[in-house]
């Protein structure tokens, strides 16, 4: 496995992302029975970011080839599920952070995945600003609500070169919350994951004009219980 961490760190960071890299790669492999081939870390107060790559089980290799991505998309939730604990228990013990929220998302057609972790602290004051930042934001506001509802709160941060994180609260729909409510939260993940990441995609040169660079892989998930969902855009290296 191939570990990668980001320049210009303080030595204290970049032992804690090589650490983290290599233990969630190893509870990975554990669990999934391949673990992934690259782990990119990002260790930036309240957000623990974990990008995945070459990650696919020779199963999953084969169902995706069949025309199964439901499938693996169901069985990764499933498992996700039971390592949640896991992950944040290794997280603050590797950072010291106490993690509150935990988040995932998968890009099976690159084999890349995303994990976040947020701390337990108002993430919404801390400083990572970047250019034309109420451009992204309005960008992400218009999908919301075209998708379910515009936010009632969006913010971002750039937290380095290569990853910035868009956060939006108040976006859940009274039918999203009544299927919450019944029992079918997994399948709403699952129509919201294709829904809005299409979305996002649609708007991808219009992000990128506005970043000056290119977007790599664009990642969202959701905490339904706390009406707040995450999106990761990964940031192709300058050149």
């Amino acid at each position: 496995m191939i570990i990668l961490v980001l320049e210009g760190d303080t030595m204290e960071v970049k032992v804690q992302q090589s650490e983290l890299s290599s233990e969630i790669g190893r509870l990975l492999r554990k669990h999934f029975g391949k673990g992934p081939k690259s782990v990119f870390v990002t260790v930036a107060s309240p957000y623990v970011i974990i990008y995945l790559r070459n990650f696919l089980s020779p199963i999953e290799n084969m169902l995706l080839e069949d025309n199964h991505t439901m499938t693996v998309e169901e069985i990764r939730d499933k498992m996700m599920r039971k390592l949640n604990a896991r992950i944040i228990d290794i997280i603050h013990t590797v950072t010291g952070l106490p993690i509150k929220e935990f988040y995932y998302d998968w890009s099976f057609e690159n084999g890349a995945g995303i994990l976040v972790g947020v701390e337990e602290k108002p993430e919404k004051f801390f400083e990572y600003n970047y250019p034309n930042r109420c451009d992204i934001e309005a960008i992400v506001d218009q999908i919301s609500a075209e998708a379910e509802k515009h936010p009632d709160v969006t913010y971002s941060h750039m937290l380095n070169e290569r990853t910035l994180v868009v956060v939006r609260k108040g976006i859940l729909v009274e039918i999203e919350k009544q299927l919450i409510e019944l029992g079918f939260e997994e399948a709403l993940t699952l129509a919201k994951r294709k829904l809005e990441k299409s979305l996002l995609f649609r708007e991808k040169e219009a992000i990128q004009q506005y970043l000056q660079k290119e977007v790599a892989e664009i990642f969202v998930s959701w905490d339904f219980a706390m009406d707040k969902s995450i999106i990761v855009f990964i940031l192709a290296p300058n050149k």
